[in-house]
């Protein structure tokens, strides 16, 4: 693979005009800490262009490729949507998504300290809401997230979610008042608003955060999910590289 491959950065896709804005800043961001760095954008549904698109538009030039989810967990969209799309092209791989990370869950508290939550209330308990999958690797993604935030709050936390997965957001909201939460927070786990963080504020929580974008910290994130991508299609990968 050459030197600097194209930087595919595939997200979910949304109809928010500002959900829009701030995945393409966030591809923005990362091109303003890697200048040189060619990138450009994918979806894997709502939006155009297509991952699978794309893909096969830099392929047929012969262009290589890195296309990073810009995906907080591993779920169907990374096993099936984009690993289907690389499968065929060469010169294109797939990094990890973006998440877990200890950056994310970094963010994450900031959003709760901005929302007015208090990180040393052990009355306040935090439900991580996150799209929700039916692949438990994603599942399993979001309650490492959950443990990473724990780690910073010392009131419980758990997860929720907005489909797919269990328990739903307003039964780990309901749960956490039940196990005896003073105030219940949602720490809304998506990169952008949208269908899902409009959902949120009907979960009968007390405060419900912003979601993660804009924030540089995710561009690095990026970045770091490309170089890794990278150096293992090279067959350089550091050992420990995430």
């Amino acid at each position: 693979m050459s030197a600097h491959p194209v930087l595919v950065a595939c997200a979910h896709g949304t109809r928010s005009p500002t959900g829009r804005r701030l995945i393409a800043e966030l591809a923005l961001a990362a091109r303003e800490l890697r200048p040189g760095l060619v990138t450009t954008a994918a979806f894997v549904d709502v939006q155009p262009p297509t991952v699978v698109d794309v893909v096969a538009e830099l392929a047929a030039g012969g262009r290589p490729a890195v296309v990073v989810p810009l995906l907080l967990s591993g779920g169907y969209h990374v096993h099936v949507d984009i690993a289907g799309a690389v499968a065929g092209a060469d010169g294109t791989v797939a990094a990890r998504p973006l998440g877990p990370d200890p950056r994310l869950a970094a963010v994450l508290h900031d959003r709760l300290v901005q929302a007015g939550a208090d990180p040393q209330d052990p009355g306040t308990a935090v439900v991580v809401a996150a799209a929700g999958s039916s692949d438990e690797r994603a599942v399993a993604d979001v309650e490492r997230t959950a443990a990473l935030l724990q780690r910073s709050w010392a009131g419980p936390v758990t997860t929720g979610y907005g489909s797919a997965a269990r328990p739903p957001v307003p039964d780990a909201v309901a749960a956490a008042r039940a196990a005896g939460a003073e105030r219940v927070v949602l720490a809304a786990y998506l990169l952008a608003p949208g269908h899902f963080h409009d959902k949120l504020a009907g979960a009968g929580a007390d405060l419900v955060t912003a979601p993660l974008l804009p924030d540089p910290r995710i561009a690095a994130v990026l970045l770091d999910r490309y170089d890794a991508a990278v150096a293992t299609a090279a067959g350089t990968a550091p050992v420990g590289s995430s």
